[in-house]
Order: structure tokens, then C-alpha cells, then sequence
């Protein structure tokens, strides 16, 4: 029996069971059930899977770091196959495998000391590290020496904690500082008063991201590893904390010393200056749009409010959640939004992997924002509220959300509080306004939607009144979403851009391709380097638009081949209709999607057509509908309904959307949707 090199506490070996967390072990054996769970390790990055890290532990024994169990994303670590890096076991199970834990500690000098774990070694833990005959001891000096400061240590632990229980604040009163100052003050002791806007514990301390009228930062309160510092302290509470700056890993850091939640007055006197800063910091000046005489100047007051909204939920350290169709148009004015907030969320999060916390952009599987969606958000953004103490996020629905069917989801996030702003070109459903914060339409502002004004183009406004100075990365994006002529404004953006109409095509077209694989991923790095790359000279080959878009003609081109022969025309009241079985003549799981198909069949048949033209695609138990002339598709449901009204017709996305029926009743379904649309647009 030994004692504790640390506490003095009799230990079989040399340090306690309470201290084993403190330092760092060297393992030496050959097996995964040698290993000792609750310990931290040194180990070596052996590889990367999806799904996590793999860490070898020794030369023998390799075990899995879950990417559930990381503070970061697993794309953002800086970690290289060979690198050393530290982790705790937390588990090894029967059939060998090993389960790791994320270490905040990724320096041997962060730990009090390293020990060597050998199971073969004749007495436990008895051959140190670069000594194999002498008593194992903490790294960085003599016995004596560790010994001495690791008591030090644990009695500053044990003050804090003394602190914790009585609130009672140091006897040094440092002067109240703000966060943005913090970079100047690395080795100060400070203080800070401010907003809790998340909490976090990992396997070490307890991290505490505190917000003030200039910036945020996270602060780290340690009582022993894993366990919760100041349990009391909550989300959203107005507290003081006095603590020592930091520079972690090039990241500043607070090391709390003390943490207060403010009384009634006090508080309320932190809400108010934090209140009045963020109003200053989100409201906007003037709406400047991109271009003169914009086809949305009818939204500009709301465009307008969109941008503060989203600039009020950066300052607020709300997560910002894009939510976008699948779509060319979706993707384009999603990543508008996206390209604004990321270096805003960057200036604002001391943090280095901050933006892929506080900013997501997700595509949608349709063309509503419907439970399915709004449940998949709820319950992500309830799971960050309970794992990291994030605040609710912002939901920023981009390019759909306008009409009613999707008011269920909207309702679903009210009721936990999420706010609500949508960005949208389609036609709107006016009813809709009440379940949303701000909405982004010009069908609203004037009672009749620009047909020729597409959501990338609105978005790309509200982009840039989020961050003024990326406004001319955005110049060329409105007409990159316009399949037909863009507007004179938005073409000469774009030529004074550097993008001709070559350039144009190409992103627009890549953009298309890659919006249907993957459709639920938002492939951010690949859609940055699609839309904001500089624009190549005209038929690059090299370029990856180029690259990208030749593939999309290929396929749409073969596709439109095959769909063009086996078109059916009919005729009725002076209407003339061509007709498309989408499930015998169309690649159900290949591109283009039965939309884009539709899409390129009427813009090529029209032009030879007399108008009215439409083109239907019908399926088993949906038709899609394209016209030359507006047709309002909840109208057409309506009428289509007393030819077949078995069918049980429905619409999805409003007036713009497409009808579902039941499967079985197709031609009578169809039969009365050209009696419908004849109706509203013959002679």
C-alpha cells in the first residue's frame, strides 16, 4: 500500500482512485481488457470513418472516439493519421472493442502528471515514464516537486468549490472588461457580466459560453473531470464571472474563478444594456438592394426586417437554421443566406469550429416545410438545447414555406419558441403570415407574385443587408437562377461580376446536377466552390462548373430524347396540352427529376407552340403541371375533384405545387385536370 502522490491518501499504487483523472497514462499492454476505463491515455490517430476516430492505445490495442463523443465536428478537427492526441477510456466491452472518450486536455503538460500503465510490470504503475527504475511520477520534475504542486492544485480545486457553494466572490475585485477586449488581456485576471448562452460539460470541465454586448467566449469551470461545475447555472441567466484569459490551442479561453447569477436588480440592469447593444448591432440603416429599379423593391421593407432577424439571432448566439428546397433556385439562395452568416458567426464566436455549430443549412425532401421537416428540426434543436445548452435556433426557411401546408410544422417550433423567417418567390397563401415572424414575398406586398423573379434573387438582398461587405460576392447569384432571360438588372450585376452568360449556365446548371444527389446534404464546400469560385473564361474544360454542368446536359439531354418522343398532344378549348407519363417514360431514381424534366420539355416545346401550351407530367398519383400562362393549381384541384371525385385529389405547395390522388385513378384524375385548366385559360 502506497500513498497518493497527489492528495497523500493511502493508494494501491501511486495515485488515488479520486485522482486518476488528473493525469495522463502511458499504456504498455498487449490487451483491450489491461486497460483501465475512467483513465486518460496517450494514443495515435490510426484513421477516420464516418462514424468517428480510430485511436491506437499502446501498439496493441485500438479503440473507437465516436463522433457523438467529440466537442467539434468531426470534419473540423485538425487531426492527422500519426498524431498524438489524448483520450479516456470509457468503456471496453466483452468482445474486445474499446469505446473512447473526448479529452479537452490535448497537451501532456494540461495533465498533473504521467504515469505508465504496464499490467506486466511486477508491481502496478511501478516504471515511469523515459526511467524504467525508478518510482513512477508526474511529469515535469522530482517527487517532491509534483507532489507539492499537484496539492497546490487540488486545493485551489477545493476553494473553487467552496466559492461555488457559498457564491461568495474572491477578495480581489477586478474591474468589469468586455469580450471583444479579451485578446489584449491573455494572463489577466478579469471580469466579465453578461448572458449564459450555452452549456456544455465534457469529459474534463464544465464550459459555459457567456455572451455581452460585444462578443462571446467560453469560459471553462472545472470541480473534477466530468462532473457539473455551478449546476445551478442555466441558459440564458445573467451572471458575473471573474477568471484568468487564456490561449488555448490558438483559441481564447476563460479559466473561471468565479461564477455569480445576478439578483433581480442587477440582472435586469445586464438585460437591459445587453438589449439595447443588440438592437443597436442588428438594426439595419437604409435598404440598399443590389440593383436599381430591383424587381424586389416591393419587399424592401421586409427584406429589411429578414436581415435583422437573422443579425439579432448571430448577436444572441442563436443557431441559425436554412432550410431551402432541392432545387437550383433552393441551393442558390440557401447558400446566399449561408455565405452572410458564416463570417458573421465567426466575428462573433471566439471559437474556431463556432460555424459549424451556429450555422446549418438543410435541405428539404419536397416542396413544403412539412411535419416531417419541422419534427426533424424539433427534435435536433432539442437535443442541442440538452447535450450543450444551445439557445433555440432561428429557422430560416428559404425558396418554400409560403402557403398553408406548411403551417403544421411552423406550429410544431412555436410552440417550443424557435422563430420563424421565410424567403420566398412562389405564391403565398395569405393566411400564412400568422404563423411566422417575418416573412419575405412579393405576393404579399402586392397581391400578385413577379413570375419573373426567382427566391435566389430575394435572398441574395437579404444576404447582403446581413453583411454588407460580401455584397459583391453576390452580384452574379440572381441570375444565375433564372433558366429563361434574367432582368437587365441582374444581368449587368453580373457581367460587371466577371460572369458572362457561359459562366452563368454553367453554376446554374452544376448547381442543378448536384441539388438532386445527396438532396439532403448540403455539401457547403462544394457549393462554395460552384457558386462563389471566380468566374473562369467561357468553355474552361478545367473549371469545375464547366466539369459539372457538361454532365448535366449529358444526362437532361439523353432524358429529354427519350420523354420528347412518347409526349401525347391533345387539344381542348383552344389549349393545347402535351402530355408525359412520368412513370413509364422517365428514370425513376436517376437524374433529372420528374420537376427539372418537366422543366426543359415545356421551355423547348412552348416556343413552337400556340399559346396557352401546358405540359403535364402524370404519374401514378401526382401530375405536375407547366403553362405559358398562370394557372392557379388549388383551382384546378377543385374542379378536377367533380370529374373524379373518388380520387381523393389533394395539393401540395399551394398554388405553384402539384396534386396527389389515388393511386388506381390516374385518367380520370387527368381527364379532369385538362377540363380544368381549359376552363380557366380557353377561349
Amino acid at each position: 500500500m502506497g500513498t497518493c502522490i497527489i492528495c497523500g491518501t493511502p493508494a494501491d499504487g501511486r495515485i488515488c482512485s479520486s485522482h486518476e483523472e488528473d493525469v495522463l497514462f502511458e499504456f504498455r499492454g498487449d490487451s483491450a481488457d489491461e486497460l483501465t476505463p475512467g483513465r486518460y491515455y496517450r494514443g495515435t490517430v490510426d484513421g477516420f470513418a464516418e462514424f468517428g476516430v480510430f485511436v491506437d492505445v499502446g501498439d496493441s490495442v485500438t479503440g473507437l472516439l465516436h463522433k457523438s463523443e467529440l466537442d467539434k465536428r468531426l470534419e473540423s478537427l485538425d487531426w492527422d493519421s500519426g498524431d498524438t492526441v489524448y483520450v479516456q477510456v470509457t468503456d471496453v466491452r466483452d468482445n474486445g472493442n474499446v469505446d473512447l472518450g473526448w479529452s479537452i486536455r490535448q497537451g501532456e503538460d494540461e495533465f498533473r502528471g504521467t504515469l505508465v500503465d504496464d499490467p506486466h510490470a511486477d508491481a502496478p504503475e511501478a516504471s515511469p515514464t523515459g526511467n524504467e527504475d525508478a518510482a513512477a511520477e508526474p511529469s515535469g520534475g522530482g517527487a517532491a516537486a509534483a507532489s507539492a504542486s499537484a496539492v497546490a492544485t487540488t486545493d485551489s480545486v477545493e476553494d473553487e468549490a467552496e466559492t461555488e457553494a457559498t457564491d461568495e466572490e474572491p477578495e480581489s475585485d477586478p474591474s468589469r472588461v468586455t469580450i471583444e477586449s479579451l485578446s489584449e488581456r491573455v494572463g489577466d485576471s478579469v471580469r466579465i457580466e453578461g448572458e449564459v448562452a450555452g452549456v456544455r460539460q465534457t469529459s474534463g470541465p464544465t464550459v459555459f459560453e457567456l455572451r455581452d454586448e460585444t462578443s462571446t467566449v467560453e469560459c471553462a469551470a472545472f470541480k473534477e473531470a466530468g462532473v457539473r461545475a455551478y449546476p445551478d447555472v442555466e441558459t440564458d441567466d445573467h451572471v458575473r464571472l471573474d477568471g484568468e484569459v487564456e490561449l488555448r490551442r490558438d483559441e481564447l479561453q476563460v479559466e473561471t474563478e468565479s461564477l455569480v447569477v445576478l439578483d433581480d436588480e442587477e440582472a435586469a440592469a445586464v438585460d437591459e444594456r445587453l438589449t439595447a447593444a443588440m438592437t443597436d448591432r442588428a438594426r439595419l440603416g437604409e435598404v440598399n438592394l443590389l440593383a436599381a429599379d430591383d424587381p424586389a423593391d416591393t419587399v424592401e421593407t421586409a427584406i429589411g426586417d429578414a436581415a435583422e432577424a437573422v443579425r439579432r439571432a448571430v448577436f444572441e448566439a442563436r443557431p441559425v437554421i436554412v432550410r431551402h428546397s432541392a432545387t437550383a433556385d433552393g441551393y442558390a439562395a440557401g447558400a446566399a443566406i449561408e455565405r452572410a452568416v458564416l463570417p458573421l458567426v465567426r466575428d462573433e464566436h471566439v471559437k474556431a469550429d463556432a460555424e459549424y455549430h451556429y450555422v446549418e443549412r438543410r435541405p428539404l425532401d419536397g416542396e413544403v416545410y412539412d411535419m416531417d421537416a419541422a419534427t426533424n428540426d424539433a427534435t435536433q434543436m432539442l437535443e442541442a438545447q440538452e447535450r450543450h445548452g444551445e439557445k433555440l435556433p432561428l429557422v430560416v426557411l428559404v425558396d418554400a414555406g409560403s402557403t398553408l401546408e406548411s403551417s403544421d410544422g411552423y406550429r410544431l417550433l412555436d410552440v417550443y419558441g424557435a422563430h420563424r423567417v421565410v424567403v420566398d418567390a412562389s405564391h403565398p397563401d395569405d393566411d400564412i403570415v400568422d404563423d411566422v415572424d417575418t416573412i419575405v414575398n412579393p405576393g404579399l406586398a402586392d397581391g400578385d407574385t413577379d413570375d419573373n423573379l426567382t427566391t435566389t434573387a430575394l435572398a441574395a438582398n437579404v444576404a447582403a443587408h446581413v453583411r454588407d461587405d460580401i455584397r459583391d460576392d453576390l452580384r452574379h447569384l440572381p441570375a444565375v437562377s433564372y433558366w429563361g432571360d434574367a432582368p437587365e438588372q441582374y444581368a449587368a450585376l453580373a457581367d460587371e461580376a466577371g460572369y458572362d452568360e457561359t459562366a452563368l449556365r454553367e453554376r446554374r446548371e452544376a448547381i442543378a446536377l448536384e441539388a438532386y444527389y445527396q438532396s439532403y446534404d448540403d455539401k457547403r464546400e462544394l457549393v462554395a466552390d460552384l457558386l462563389f469560385g471566380q468566374a473562369e473564361a467561357p468553355g474552361d474544360a478545367e473549371s469545375l462548373a464547366a466539369h459539372v454542368s457538361e454532365q448535366f446536359r449529358e444526362k437532361l439531354d439523353t432524358e429529354v430524347e427519350t420523354a420528347d418522343r412518347n409526349l401525347s398532344v391533345r387539344g381542348e378549348n383552344g389549349v393545347t396540352f402535351a402530355v408525359l407519363d412520368t412513370d413509364d417514360f422517365t428514370h425513376r431514381f436517376d437524374f433529372p427529376p420528374t420537376t427539372l424534366l418537366l422543366d426543359e420539355l415545356h421551355r423547348r416545346r412552348r416556343d413552337d407552340a400556340d399559346e396557352p401550351f401546358v405540359t403535364l407530367g402524370a404519374g401514378d398519383d401526382e401530375i405536375h403541371l407547366r403553362s405559358t400562362q398562370a394557372v392557379d393549381v388549388r383551382a384546378v384541384a377543385e374542379t378536377a375533384s367533380e370529374y373524379a371525385d373518388d380520387a381523393g385529389i389533394s395539393v401540395v405547395g399551394g398554388r405553384d405545387g402539384h396534386l396527389e390522388f389515388l393511386t388506381g385513378e390516374r385518367d380520370e384524375v387527368l381527364d379532369g385536370v385538362v377540363t380544368a385548366v381549359a376552363e380557366e385559360l380557353g377561349e
